[in-house]
């Protein structure tokens, strides 16, 4: 692996990686991406599944959503998208509930038949009953926004299953608000102008990203294996965990990660919709993904489905998702960014680099940004 022919050196092919790839290999640039997984896509990574002939999301579902014209531009260089709007049900009490609450979600719930210039005063009645003015934790500012009954239906034992932490013990700022619907509209993302997954899943996106001649990805290598080989005066865009590139300088970062539980079942249609959360804590998984209803478009020809449950863990270092945003990691992450801003050729990003959770057009956005920073450096 001759690491000095290459103008830039990306640590991972997932959407940030791949982005400033394609970016990178269009203007001319000798590109390499190391990816210690043994696919490219990242937590996007799509594929078939060898029983149901179904296409799945390895990593959970993911459903691309936005308003920003740029990256709607962009991605749609590299595919096509369908017309899948995104809709979220929650399973409390053998019920199921529509998510976000609305309309039909609190009657429902409370059995009874508000109109929409009624649901405010009702809500407020509800949070009143506790009346809590300074709220000092997760649980006390959920139920000054919605009231104990429905935070304890439909938030309190998902949250607990999320994070594994009593909600009395996380602090108030993780909930800033909670968003009502006054009437029965279902959409989950409201404001997206765009969205829809990808024809042919989202694997493909990357196969085009990264297919050029100024591209080396090369799979199943760690980038700490080579790091010690890349020169200094080399450029390197790191989306892997910045606590690791900085080999834990100032301690571990703490995440959550997933893990899924793949069943086929002999049934044409499980559970009639794309995601189904189950909001109990005596429920051992937070949701149930049931992936051939993300394609409207196909039709698939077989009395099977596929679903995947999906557990929620605390991450041993091996596949991070969500960052733990309490006061010790923002301090800890604050002196990580420091020693980022130290290294000129260095650039840490992503959802693993800025220890965020980010949207995929958030992603791109960020990834497309950052190349054109890059450019004018080298101008």
């Amino acid at each position: 692996m001759e690491i000095e022919n290459y103008d830039i050196i990306i640590a991972g092919a997932g959407l940030f990686g791949s982005v400033i790839a394609e970016r990178a290999a269009n203007k001319g640039l000798k590109v390499i991406v190391i990816e210690k997984r043994n696919h490219i896509g990242g937590n996007c990574y799509s594929e078939f599944d060898e029983k149901t002939g179904i296409n799945f999301h390895k990593y959970g579902t993911h459903i691309f959503h936005t308003s920003n014209k740029k990256v709607w531009a962009y991605i749609n260089n590299f595919t096509q998208f369908n017309n899948y709007k995104h809709q979220v049900l929650t399973v409390y009490n053998n019920k199921v509930y529509q998510m976000p609450i609305n309309l039909e979600t609190i009657n429902s719930y409370f059995n009874i038949n508000l109109k929409p210039f009624e649901v405010l005063d009702f809500l407020k009645k509800e949070i009143d009953l506790e009346s809590i003015k300074n709220p000092k934790n997760f649980e006390e500012k959920a139920i000054s926004l919605m009231g104990r009954s429905l935070y304890e239906a439909f938030f309190k034992g998902y949250t607990i299953k999320q994070w594994q932490r009593d909600p009395k013990d996380m602090p108030e700022s993780v909930l800033n608000r909670i968003p009502f619907r006054t009437n029965y509209n279902e959409t989950y993302f409201l404001n997206a102008d765009f969205e829809g997954i990808p024809i042919g899943g989202y694997t493909p996106i990357f196969n085009k990203m990264l297919d050029s001649n100024n591209i080396d990805v090369k799979l199943n290598v760690d980038f700490f294996d080579i790091k010690h080989l890349i020169p200094k005066n080399k450029t390197i865009f790191f989306s892997g965990p910045i606590d690791k590139y900085f080999d834990y300088q100032f301690g571990k970062l703490d995440w959550r990660t997933l893990e899924f539980e793949k069943e086929t079942k002999n049934v044409e249609d499980y559970q009639g919709t794309s995601v189904m959360n189950y909001s109990e804590e005596k429920i051992p998984f937070t949701r149930i993904h049931e992936p051939k209803h993300l394609h409207p478009e196909v039709k698939y020809n077989t009395n099977k489905t596929l679903i995947i449950k999906e557990y929620s863990k605390k991450d041993n270092g091996n596949n991070p998702y969500y960052p733990i945003n309490d006061l010790k990691n923002q301090k800890m992450v604050l002196k990580y960014r420091e020693k980022v801003s130290q290294n000129e050729n260095l650039f840490v990003c992503g959802r693993l680099g800025d220890y965020k959770y980010y949207d995929m057009d958030k992603t791109i956005e960020m990834a497309l940004s950052t190349f054109e920073k890059f450019e004018k450096q080298i101008e």
